[in-house]
C-alpha cells in the first residue's frame, strides 16, 4: 500500500512541528492538572477542566452522562481509531517539593494519568490544528476517550464501554507512563503487556480465647498465618508455571491484645496471573486452596474474590503500528522490548472489545533518578508529554491514511 499524503515524511516533519509549537501549552496543562488530583469517580473538575481547554480550539466534547469523564472526535467522516487515556489520581500523599505539586491532601498523581491526559489533550490540539490547516481536513476522525476510574477494579473502562463510546470506533490505543525507560523512548510488546489483577480478601472467624488455652479456641490469628504463607506456594503449584499466577497479601490484621486470640480476623491482597485463560479458571482454584488451608484450624472462613480486570492484549498489527510510528517520530533507536508488566490496567476490557495496543511512555531522566509507579515522590521528566503526543499523532495519521479498516502501510 502507497503512502498516504498524511503520512509522508515531509508531513509527519510537519506534525511533528505542531506538537512542537503546542509543547509550553501541554506543559502548563500538565502541570494544573497534576496540582489538582482527584480520586476515581470524583474527577468532576479534571473533566471541566479539560472540557474548556477542549472547547478553547472549537472541539465540542461529550459528556459521560451520569459520571466523570467525556470523550471528544476530531476531524470529519467516519471514525477511524479511539485513543484513551485516563484520568484518575491516587490516594497517596505527594512527596515532591515541586511548585506544582498537590494542592489536595492524600492525593497524587502518583501513576502518571497527568501525563496520559495531556498527552490525549496533546493529540486533540495537534489534529485539530492540522484539519483546520489542511484544504480538506483529515479526510476522518478519531475518538479521543477520557477515562474516569483507572485505578478501581474492574476499572472505568467498563463503563465506557456500557455507554457506547467504543460501539463506533474499529481499533483503540492507549499509553502508560514508564519511569524505568528513558525519556525520548517507547516501549512495546506484542501480547500480553500486563497482568490480570484481582483483589483478593478473605475473612476468618471463631471462637476466641485466652492465649494460655489455645486449645479451647479455634485460632484465627494462626489460621489468617496459614493461609498467608501457604496459599501462594500452592496456588504457584496448582496453575501452569508458564502463567506466573502471583499471590501476594498487602494487608493482614487480627485482634488488639497480647494475651488474648481474637474471634475475626482479616487477609487483603492482589492475585495477578499473566496468561488471561489461567485468570479465568484461577478463582474456582483459588476457593479450593483457602478452604483446605483454613480447615485444620476449624474455622470458618470467608472469601471475597473480586475480578479485576484481564491483561492488556496488544494486537499484531496495532503494536507494530506504534513501533513504525515511534521509529517515524523519535528516531530509529527509540523502541525497545517491553516486558509485560505484573501490574493491572483497565485498558484491558476495550483491547476485549477492539483490537488494540497500549506503549509504554519513557518519562526517566538519563543518567538520574529512579522512581516507581504510586510513589509519593515520583516526578517524570516532561519532556515525555512531546514524545507521546508525536507517537500518538502520528498513529492517528496512519489510521486516518489507512481509514476504518484498512490496512497500514509504511510511514515512509
Amino acid at each position: 500500500m502507497s503512502s498516504s499524503p498524511v503520512t509522508t515524511d515531509e508531513a509527519l516533519h510537519g506534525a511533528a512541528a505542531v506538537v512542537e509549537d503546542l509543547e509550553p501549552r501541554l506543559l502548563a496543562m500538565r502541570r494544573e492538572i497534576h496540582s489538582h488530583p482527584e480520586l476515581s469517580w470524583q474527577e468532576v473538575e479534571t473533566t471541566n477542566r479539560i472540557a474548556a481547554w477542549l472547547r478553547e480550539v472549537g472541539l465540542e466534547p461529550q459528556m459521560l452522562p451520569e459520571t466523570t469523564g467525556l470523550f471528544v472526535d476530531v476531524g470529519d467522516g467516519p471514525l477511524v481509531a479511539g485513543f484513551r487515556g485516563d484520568i484518575d489520581a491516587l490516594p497517596v500523599t505527594e512527596l515532591t517539593d515541586l511548585d506544582y505539586a498537590s494542592q489536595h491532601p492524600d492525593v497524587a498523581h502518583a501513576c502518571g494519568h497527568d501525563i496520559h491526559t495531556t498527552v490525549m489533550l496533546g493529540l486533540a490540539l495537534s489534529l485539530q490544528r492540522l484539519h483546520d490547516e489542511r484544504p480538506h481536513g483529515l479526510g476522518g476522525s478519531v475518538r479521543i476517550i477520557f477515562q474516569p476510574a483507572e485505578e478501581t477494579m474492574p476499572g472505568g473502562a467498563l463503563e465506557v464501554i456500557r455507554r457506547g463510546v467504543l460501539e463506533p470506533v474499529p481499533r483503540v490505543f492507549a499509553l502508560h507512563a514508564d519511569p524505568r525507560i528513558d525519556v525520548e523512548t517507547i516501549g512495546t510488546r506484542i501480547g500480553a503487556i500486563t497482568s490480570a489483577a484481582d483483589v483478593v480478601r478473605i475473612e476468618v472467624t471463631g471462637r476466641g480465647g485466652h492465649t494460655s488455652r489455645p486449645h479451647l479456641t479455634e485460632d484465627v490469628v494462626s489460621a489468617l498465618a496459614h493461609i498467608a504463607t501457604t496459599a501462594p506456594s500452592v496456588l504457584s503449584r496448582r496453575v501452569d508455571v508458564r502463567s506466573a499466577v502471583s499471590l501476594v497479601w498487602g494487608q493482614i490484621q487480627a485482634g488488639s491484645a497480647h494475651n488474648a486470640i481474637p474471634s475475626t480476623g482479616t487477609l487483603v491482597g492482589t492475585m495477578r496471573v499473566l496468561d488471561a485463560e489461567a485468570w479465568r479458571g484461577a478463582g474456582e482454584l483459588l476457593e479450593e486452596i483457602i478452604g483446605q488451608c483454613a480447615a485444620p484450624f476449624g474455622v470458618d472462613v470467608a472469601l471475597e474474590h473480586v475480578r479485576g480486570v484481564p491483561p492488556v492484549n496488544n494486537a499484531e498489527a496495532e503494536t507494530m503500528l506504534l513501533e513504525e510510528c515511534g521509529r517515524a517520530m523519535l528516531g530509529a533507536d527509540a523502541v525497545e522490548l517491553a516486558p509485560q508488566s505484573m501490574g493491572g490496567e483497565d485498558f484491558a476490557w476495550m483491547t476485549q472489545e477492539r483490537p488494540g495496543a497500549m506503549f509504554r511512555l519513557g518519562t526517566r531522566t538519563p543518567g538520574g533518578e529512579d522512581f516507581d509507579l504510586h510513589r509519593g515522590d515520583y516526578a517524570p521528566d516532561e519532556r515525555a508529554l512531546a514524545v507521546g503526543t508525536k507517537v500518538m499523532v502520528a498513529t492517528a495519521l496512519r489510521c486516518l491514511a489507512a481509514g476504518p479498516s484498512g490496512a497500514f502501510g509504511r510511514t515512509s
